[in-house]
Parts: structure tokens; sequence; C-alpha cells
């Protein structure tokens, strides 16, 4: 008998379970009064705690006609300036952040059952911070950068593997080589809210806002 797949499908995402494992307490009595200190110890108790990839990140923007879009990406550094990511100026991203300059980050990190939200407007960073940024990463890295033509249509895969194969070639020849493209961005936080889970949903969520004098408010949140 075929087994109707929509049902499959139901029971497959019904059976799952979220945070099966021990989860680590937080009291946000003990965080500090910025956000970034209490972003860089979750970050390294995630590595710690073995979260695969606790650098990637959910990046939302909206379009010219003010649509919601999403993707993931790498995170770059995480200072005092804000959070820092990088793409081409010419990719959907890079044009729909240069109409309207505000985003939103995700970071969730499963194995302790933790998410991190960040909001705030973005800027691009000058021409040497980019192409520094471009040239500290991998031949592969600078490879894709060489190949360009992000987000737009793709002939055939044929066309993508020829293109990379030059891109490739040039990287390694050229590790210098230029992209004028290639832009480092900083998201400035004016949000950041910090979500711990709890097997029995009593989530803990700290937010931070900061206020006209340049400081942080702090708030504790209904899960």
């Amino acid at each position: 008998m075929d087994t109707d797949p929509q049902a499959a499908f139901r029971s497959l995402l019904h059976a799952q379970r979220v945070w099966d494992a021990d989860l680590p307490a937080f009291d946000p009595a003990d965080a500090p009064d910025e956000p970034l200190p209490l972003f860089h110890r979750w970050f390294a108790q995630a590595v710690a705690a073995g979260q695969p990839e606790p650098h990637t990140m959910a990046l939302a923007t909206v379009d010219e006609r003010s649509r919601p879009d999403v993707r993931t990406l790498m995170l770059h550094d995480a200072d005092e300036r804000g959070w820092h990511f990088a793409s081409h100026a010419t990719s959907a991203k890079g044009r729909q952040l240069a109409a309207r300059p505000e985003a939103a980050l995700g970071f969730y990190w499963a194995v302790q059952g933790r998410q991190i939200r960040v909001r705030g407007p973005v800027g691009a960073a000058g021409s040497d911070e980019s192409r520094a940024d471009l040239h500290a990463r991998s031949t592969g890295a600078l490879a894709a950068a060489l190949t360009g033509r992000q987000s737009e249509v793709l002939g055939s895969l044929d066309e993508l593997a020829a293109a990379s194969r030059t891109a490739w070639q040039r990287a390694r020849a050229e590790p210098e080589t230029a992209v004028p493209t290639w832009t480092r961005y900083v998201l400035e936080p004016r949000e950041v809210e910090f979500f711990q889970g709890h097997p029995e949903r009593r989530h803990v969520r700290l937010r931070y806002r900061r206020d006209p004098g340049g400081g942080w408010r702090r708030d504790l949140l209904w899960p």
C-alpha cells in the first residue's frame, strides 16, 4: 500500500523532539550590563559544548517592496562597533541593505537550547577593511568571491563549474587580487535578546535595549 507522503511527513515532523538533553541554567541577575560580553561568553560555551558551526547566523533584511528576506551566513566579528558580516554589494542582500540599511541577526545553538537575536542599523565598512576581510579568509572564500554574480540567474551547473575553475586558478595564482564588490558590513545593535530554553518551557528571555543616552536597559520577557 502506498503511503500518503503528506501524512508520512507529518508523522516524521511530530516525532521530533526539542532539547532532549540537559540544558544549562541562565540567571539574568548574573548577566553583564552590556550584551557584547554575554554574547562572547555564550559563543565560547557553545563551542565548548560542541555546537556545530556556531559562527553561522540568519540575516534578515527587507526588499524594495518591504517583503522580508532571510539567509544564513557567517559571523566575521563581534566587537564594540557591532556584529560583522560580509557579502557582495551587488548581491540581493547588498542591494537591500543599500536601500534599507536595517537588519536582524539570529543565532541558534541547539546543543544548549539557546538563541540570540540582534537588531539595528547596518553600515558598510571602507574599501580597505573590506579587502582585508576577504584576504584574511581562505583560498576558497576568495575563489567564491571571484566567481561573483551572486543572486543572478544561472544558466546551468556547467556554467558555474567553468566559472568556479577559473576563479580557483586565479585565487591560487593571485591571492591578493581585489574584488571591488566585496563589502564588510557592521550591524550596530539597538536591541539584543538572549533566550535560554527550558525543558518545562519556562524559557528565560533577557532583552537589552539601547537607551537614548547610549547605555543599555535590560528587561525580562515572558516566553
